[in-house]
Parts: C-alpha cells; structure tokens; sequence
C-alpha cells in the first residue's frame, strides 16, 4: 500500500491544456474513484499517475517518492485496462504469469502467486484456457489477475467494465469491491459512470474540463454538493434544477429560498404525490415508465422545460393529468446565479 499524492499538475498537448492544476491527496489503502464526463480529464491523469503519459507540470509522488522521471514498470503500480489486454497466444496462467517472469521470479514464487491470486478471483480452473476461450467476465478477472500477482503499491482501473453487458457489470463490481477488502490495497479507479462510483468509492472526485469539481464520500457529494454541476452528475435520475427566475417559477408555490439563490434543486426520489392546495409545485405528466418498484414520471412545467419524479408506484397518476407535488425542506438544493450551492 501507498498513498498517492498529485501537486499542481498539468496536462497540455500541444498548446491545449486538458488538466488544469490538479492538487490531490490519495490516502493509502483508500479506494478513490475518478468520475466525470467523457472529455474530463480522468483518464489521462490515471495514466499520468501510472506513467504512461508524460507529465506536462508538477509533480506525482508515490509512497513519498517523486516519480516524474520514473518509468511505468518500476512505479510500483498496475493497471487494469478496460481492453483487458491480454496476450490471445498465452493461456491464463502464461497471461497472469507474464510480469513475474520477466521480471526472474523464481518458477516456484510465480506458480505460488499466481495460484493464489486465481482462488481470489476463482477462475484456478482456467489456467490452460485461451483468452479466446473466456467470457468477457473471465478475461477481467485475468486482467485483474495479472495485476495481483505483481503486488503492487497502487492498483489502477481504467474503466473496466465498461465492455462487459449490464449483469457481469454488477457482479464485477462486487468482485472488485471484496478485492479491496481483502488486499486493503491503494486503489485508484475510472468510470464515467457515477453509479460504479457511489458504490465503490471510499472517496470520488468529480472531474469537469480538467479541473477537481469536489472531492468527498459518495454520501457528501449526494447530499452536499459544492456546485450544479457535481449536484447533476451524481444521482440516477439526475437532480431537477428549476429556476427560480425564469418562466418555471410560476410552478412553484410556497417556496422560501435563500438570498441569491436563482434555482432550486430537487431529486426525482424526493418528490412525493401532495394534495391540492398544500404542494410546492404543479406541472402535467407527459410520460410515465413504470419500472415495477417505482414510476419515473416526467412533468412539463411550461414551455417544454421537464423534470423527473421517481414515484410510488401504487400512485394513481395518467399521463395528461395535472399533478401536485411536495418534498422535505431537508431535501431542497439552493444556487446561485453561477451555480453555486447556497446553504
């Protein structure tokens, strides 16, 4: 294990600069994961770190050691790709297998290694299989196999579930997080998708264009984000910002904001069915998707502009109906004209 700290780093290729002064500190043994949209910058810092991509300003350092002018194979780290890179001659063993011997491992210390890291990931009966001959699921485990044995300091993922269908996503996404468990191990971890990172994160930092939007815990960046935009990326469906100047403002009844606030935020979740008379706002229901546990219900408010209210689904609601809603005042977002959070 080792913790991972990164001072004012800068990315530019050519005259484009694409990371913009990134500080951050990564504890040891912490599972950090990387989020953001595609084009953010998450990528090349993780391939930065594993040095794979030269740094254009600052400095990394990696268990207190500055690793700037350090080549990638002696950092202390392995990557998990989201290709799995695996050699498609070699069998599983010769795939996990690979690092160790050409580093002269003794055949006893590899076979121990990689037989050990195989029970981890319980594919120990796949040892003479082709690459070609594994699921999809399979071959990440190999992947991640061969990233085991190599006991690093820093494990990083670059998205790597992305290739697999909807199912194996989730269940290697448990695999990894018990990984974690088990080797207590400094993770750091890429995904655009911000479900993988609420769920798998000690910590995620939220990248935008290259700059850190905020760092916290899953439940931090739900509940108390820092701007509009980590308050929009992270939840599924995504908060509903209504503006409290525009022309939705005639939805809204019986709201109290802040000073300087210009819109209000509220989760699809923290909707609920009111009465007339006693809701916070009003809109008709366009369309409903009715998800067998709930209803995602989505409500003009005028002029095209549409929210999202994940419901009850024994709610008595039709498509065309004008609908009343309410939700706690613990639940409300507030921001500023630039999209600041207002507390």
């Amino acid at each position: 294990m080792a913790d991972v700290n990164l001072k004012s780093i800068r990315k530019t290729y050519d005259k484009t600069e694409v990371v913009h002064g990134v500080d951050l500190d990564i504890n040891s043994g912490e599972f950090m994961v990387f989020v953001g949209p595609s084009g953010c910058g998450k990528s090349t810092l993780l391939r930065m770190i594993a040095g794979l991509e030269e740094i254009t300003e600052g400095e990394i350092s990696i268990g207190g050691e500055v690793v700037n002018n350090i080549i990638a194979a002696e950092r202390g780290v392995a990557m998990v790709f989201q290709s799995y890179a695996l050699y498609p001659h070699m069998t599983v063993f010769d795939n996990m297998a690979f690092a160790l011997k050409q580093s002269k491992t003794p055949k006893d210390e590899i076979q121990e290694r990689v037989t050990e890291a195989a029970k981890v990931l319980q594919i120990e009966t796949l040892f003479e299989r082709l690459p070609k001959q594994l699921s999809g699921g399979q071959r990440q485990r190999v992947a991640i196999g061969r990233a085991i044995v190599r006991d690093p300091k820093v494990f990083l993922f670059d998205e790597p579930l992305s290739n697999l269908d909807a199912a194996l996503r989730v269940q290697t996404r448990i695999e990894i997080a018990k990984l974690h468990s088990q080797l207590t191990a400094t993770m750091i971890y890429v995904t655009h998708d911000q479900v993988e990172a609420m769920t798998l994160a000690d910590r995620i930092v939220v990248l935008n264009n290259g700059v850190i939007e905020q760092v916290g815990t899953p439940i931090e960046l739900y509940n108390s984000p820092k701007n509009q935009f980590v308050a929009e990326f992270i939840g599924s469906p995504k908060m509903n910002i209504i503006d409290l100047e525009g022309e939705q403002k005639s939805s809204l009844m019986n709201i109290q904001a802040p000073n300087q606030s210009t819109k209000i935020g509220i989760r699809p979740e923290h909707f609920c069915v009111a009465s007339k008379g006693s809701s916070k706002l009003q809109g008709t229901v366009r369309h409903i998707e009715n998800l067998g546990e709930h209803l995602l219900c989505y409500i003009n408010l005028g002029k095209d502009y549409e929210i999202t209210a994940k419901l009850d689904v024994g709610s008595e609601i039709n498509v065309d109906e004008v609908i009343q809603l309410d939700w706690q005042k613990s639940h409300e977002h507030f921001f500023n004209s630039s999209g600041i959070s207002i507390d």
